[in-house]
């Protein structure tokens, strides 16, 4: 394989079934694709308790400091009903100017390009005056417990360290160019429990039905709305997720009713401080009698989700100047610098560096003929390859 062309590297990913946490050959095929650059690669196996075994990759240009990496992954999610497909998902067929497969542009596709941006770099100037790493996973569609997080970590206790990161997700709307990620909402959720009594419908005073106190907690969930948005970020959101109380008769007041919420919040609050702030709202709701007159509290229980997301703004200048430069350069649009979307693994990377985001257009990503046109790739082959330059030719200057 010639690494330097973008979509025969998407092609061949592709044509890797690497669904999570399935390995798929995609890490291989990775592998093959950097050791003939002169990269140093490594495999390692991270395992939990409760969660599959996950592949990842490591692999290292370069010894010497400064130290760009660049992260994303190669699993992807199931294809769905493979016959509504126009084109078999993992054939990397080409059809209208189009690559079709899953994973095309989430975000096999933003790896291909950073692959053959960095060898075209060393076919024309050599190796960069520093080190160029891939820290690449096979759990990012999963539960993320097995994939960056680990693999970060593993690399670290190795006395890896970096200076920057780009991570190659699908960050642009409409066409390349459009918008860099620079930091992430946080996002925290949880699980209500509101404990009544059971009863027939017919005589709710014998009972205590759990839906009315259910009501007043959820709604003081969301309303007054947390906050009004900041300079770099949108109003923090609370979306109740789901109401159940496994109930199926309508004769009968269920005994519990159970709610789920997550809440996508800006750098107006900590994970602690809206977890607060959740308690006191729910707190004064349960003693509201507006639902439930002459009636105690609401009787409720709430559990905490695992691993909250923390929000973050990266304001490396060198970071994100050498990349909107090249942005410009290549394409001759100014990118918006955005905090908008959901989670990405680039919430584990900014604990080590300054970490951006910027990849393919991202209108198709998990959905049935995911794909990605052929002339994005070779674009976005060219903006990665300027911005090798541009931000290795900064640091030199420091």
């Amino acid at each position: 394989m010639n690494a330097t062309d973008p979509v025969s590297n998407l092609a061949a990913l592709i044509r890797c079934p690497s669904v999570t946490p399935a390995e798929g050959g995609a890490l291989s095929l990775l592998d093959n694709l950097l050791s003939p650059l002169g990269f140093a690669v490594d495999r390692m196996v991270a395992s939990e308790n409760g969660t599959p075994d996950v592949e990842n990759l490591y692999a290292r240009l370069g010894t010497d400091g400064p130290h760009l990496m660049f992260a994303g992954h190669t699993d992807v999610v199931p294809v769905g009903d493979e016959a509504s497909w126009s084109h078999p998902p993992f054939a990397a067929e080409i059809a209208g100017g189009e690559m079709y497969g899953r994973g095309a542009v989430d975000m096999k596709g933003g790896i291909a390009c950073f692959v053959a941006a960095i060898a075209r770099h060393i076919e024309k100037h050599g190796k960069p005056q520093g080190s160029v790493s891939f820290l690449i996973t096979g759990d990012e569609e999963g539960p993320s417990i097995n994939g960056t997080s680990k693999l970060l970590e593993w690399a670290a206790a190795k006395g890896e360290s970096w200076d920057a990161c780009v991570v190659g997700e699908p960050t642009n709307p409409d066409q390349l160019g459009d918008m860099i990620k620079i930091g992430r909402r946080g996002s925290l959720s949880g699980r209500i429990t509101v404990h009544g009594v059971q009863g027939h419908a017919a005589y709710p005073h014998l009972a205590d039905n759990p839906i009315r106190g259910m009501l007043q907690l959820t709604q003081a969930l969301m309303d007054p709305p947390f906050d009004h948005g900041t300079d770099n970020f949108q109003p923090s959101n609370l979306e109740v997720t789901t109401i159940d109380t496994g109930n199926a008769a309508t004769n009968v007041i269920p005994a519990r009713a159970t709610a789920s919420f997550n809440i996508r919040f800006n750098d107006t609050w900590t994970a602690d401080t809206l977890r607060a702030e959740i308690i006191r709202r729910l707190d004064a709701a349960a003693a509201d009698g507006a639902l439930r007159p002459d009636r105690t509290p609401v009787n409720y229980e709430i559990v905490w989700a695992d691993r909250p997301s923390h929000v973050f703004l990266t304001r490396n200048n060198a970071l994100i100047s050498s990349l909107s430069g090249a942005v410009a350069e290549v394409t001759g649009l100014e990118p918006k610098l955005s905090t908008t979307g959901g989670t990405s693994d680039a919430r584990f990377i900014k604990d080590y560096c300054p970490v951006v985001e910027f990849g393919l257009v991202g209108q198709t990503m998990h959905m049935v003929d995911e794909r990605v046109a052929v002339a994005d790739l070779e674009t976005l082959t060219r903006i990665y390859e300027t911005f090798i330059e541009r931000w290795f030719g900064h640091a030199a200057t420091e």
